[in-house]
């Protein structure tokens, strides 16, 4: 394919150009950053569509910047804190006065040497139980919401869609990723409000892409808990039957 027929740019976890195996250490990491450099610094310099510019997703997807982002937006989001201090954390406790949930600042598994793969759930946080151990790194704690239902949100350019998940068990009502077979479904109408606010978000980091978390209270407002800018969206697709694949090829053919 020549370069001048390069409409638009679909970059979600690739995997590294190919390079010589034969090549070894540390010629075959730099031959790896050569290629990557070579195939990105090309794709940088054409005026295309990007779902999403890695460095514009890479930014995006810090939940500490993501949240202030919201707020402004006109969003609401839960209060939390980020911090190395077991004191601040049991301080943080006592003045939400509620349930307080601690979840990881980024995702990704973690990976053992024998190569078995788990992931860190979202967690209830007994404040008598925070110890030094919030010292060893930074830790996200959020005051908890009280929630009829969550919401995946996903959106493509200015098309969002969104599905209600329903949770049916004790587990995948703290966090759903850790249980998905206790997981309904339902497709659901976006506020106009967060629709606005979504929207607002994207333009802010400059996003064609991005799958929201919310959580829907009692009462029926939406809270933003995060956006996973390379999110994933086929189950929610084949669970529901939103269009998401048909709205992200429509976009990038359009160039």
């Amino acid at each position: 394919m020549r370069l001048e027929e390069v409409r638009a740019v679909y970059y979600r976890r690739p995997r590294l150009p190919a390079v010589s195996e034969h090549m070894e250490e540390p010629h075959h990491s730099w031959a790896n950053e050569q290629a990557l450099a070579g195939l990105l610094g090309t794709l940088y310099a054409l005026p295309v569509t990007w779902v999403n510019r890695p460095e514009v997703d890479g930014m995006a997807s810090h939940k500490p910047g993501q949240l202030p982002v919201a707020t402004a937006h006109g969003l609401r989001t839960p209060r939390s804190l980020i911090t190395t201090d077991p004191e601040a954390a049991r301080r943080f406790c006592h003045q939400v006065g509620g349930r307080v949930i601690c979840k990881p600042l980024m995702g990704g598994p973690l990976e053992y040497p024998d190569g078995r793969r788990t992931g860190v759930p979202t967690h209830v946080v007994d404040p008598d139980a925070i110890d030094d151990s919030v010292s060893l790194t930074a830790h996200l704690f959020q005051e908890w919401v009280p929630k009829s239902h969550e919401v995946r949100l996903t959106a493509v350019g200015t098309d969002l869609f969104a599905a209600e998940i329903h949770a049916g068990s004790d587990a995948a009502r703290v966090d759903w990723r850790s249980d998905y077979d206790a997981l309904t479904y339902d497709v659901c109408r976006v506020p106009g409000d967060v629709r606005a606010g979504v929207l607002g978000w994207l333009k802010h980091f400059r996003l064609n892409f991005g799958a929201f978390d919310f959580a829907v209270t009692p009462s029926g407002d939406w809270v933003m808990f995060e956006c996973n800018p390379s999110g994933e969206w086929s189950w929610i697709q084949n669970r529901t039957g939103l269009p998401i694949a048909a709205h992200i090829a429509e976009l990038l053919a359009k160039g």
